[in-house]
């Protein structure tokens, strides 16, 4: 299927640094917003793949519109799903380098630029940094702490996917993925993990310890769908060398369910991985949901244990607060 490129003067010399893959599917208006944070990078030279994956809200149009050279519009007249989408960008791509937003993320002006310097300096292949959780007015609402360190992520990655940001946070050789494998267009909620296992399997990732994905939480987030995210991990349950830590899953959909105010969902799950021996996790969602009721003393020191990545906050709030609704 050819490519409808964006219109503008093409002022390039040579192919682009890195490719950036953004898949689509209804969400113009949030995706204005994400291609204004991309097209905003610093002191890189990009191309940025929107996968229109039969979106039938206008998208395509808009993104033709927006009359930048470094952007091309690929469609699907019929939605192939998110993997399959985010693979037809990877074969478009003419960068050495592919980095993966979706279409409801934003990013620090400096991310791609810091990933890139982070990859040559330790000579790896993928690298991952943090991410700040926010709602659809970019106020902050969870997430500020710092990314954990690539030595923790690779040891755990058989068994639950530590990385942040889903696929927004990644960046990775092409020469990698040639390796590795693309998207597996069987999953949905669960194929950036897939891939994170296969890269890890190639060596250890680098990363940016900084929160530079702003990760929005909304009604339409695909992450609210706890049964395919269960079915997707018994699914990956089964492949050579993965043991799905049962305790962390259920912790994690917990979460998700409080987040959609699904509370006895929440309940549940949280219950879930308390036999599973997450104690400890299941005890921090129970009492996030108690916030309200608990009695001032025990509410103070939970806000003072939060106080403890104000400094984290702070960093991601400052780029926040500068970026424009829909580009530079």
């Amino acid at each position: 299927m050819p490519a409808a490129e964006a219109a503008g003067p093409d002022t390039s010399t040579g192919p682009p640094t890195i490719s950036v893959v953004v898949p689509t599917h209804d969400r113009r208006r949030l995706l204005g917003q994400t291609l204004g944070s991309i097209l905003c990078q610093r002191e890189v030279d990009l191309e940025v793949l929107v996968v229109d994956d039969g979106s039938s809200d206008g998208t395509a149009e808009a993104v033709a519109g927006l009359g930048d050279a470094r952007v091309r519009l690929l469609r699907h007249d019929t939605a192939q799903g998110v993997a399959a989408a985010r693979n037809r960008g990877i074969a478009e791509a003419a960068g050495a380098w592919l980095a993966f937003c979706d279409d409801d993320d934003l990013w620090a002006p400096d991310k791609l630029a810091r990933q890139l310097q982070a990859a040559h300096q330790t000579g790896r292949s993928w690298v991952y940094t943090g991410e700040v959780r926010i709602d659809l007015r970019q106020r902050i609402v969870g997430g500020t702490h710092p990314p954990p360190p690539p030595e923790q992520v690779v040891t755990r990655l058989p068994h639950w996917n530590l990385v942040p940001g889903g696929c927004s946070s990644v960046i990775a050789s092409k020469a990698a993925l040639a390796v590795t494998g693309w998207f597996d267009t069987r999953l949905r909620n669960l194929a950036d993990w897939d891939l994170w296992i296969r890269l890890g399997r190639t060596g250890p990732p680098a990363w940016v310890p900084s929160l530079l994905v702003g990760y929005r939480l909304h009604g339409g987030s695909a992450s609210r769908e706890t049964t395919s995210i269960l079915a997707e991990a018994d699914m990956l349950d089964r492949r050579d060398g993965v043991a799905v830590d049962r305790g962390d899953l259920e912790h994690y959909l917990g979460v998700l369910c409080l987040r959609s105010g699904r509370r006895r969902d929440a309940l549940r799950h949280l219950a879930a991985a308390a036999r599973h021996g997450k104690v400890v996790f299941a005890g921090r969602g129970l009492a996030w949901m108690a916030q309200e009721r608990l009695p001032s003393p025990l509410l103070h020191g939970l806000r003072q244990q939060q106080g403890r990545y104000d400094r984290w906050r702070a960093e991601a709030q400052a780029w926040l607060g500068q970026l424009p609704g829909d580009g530079c």
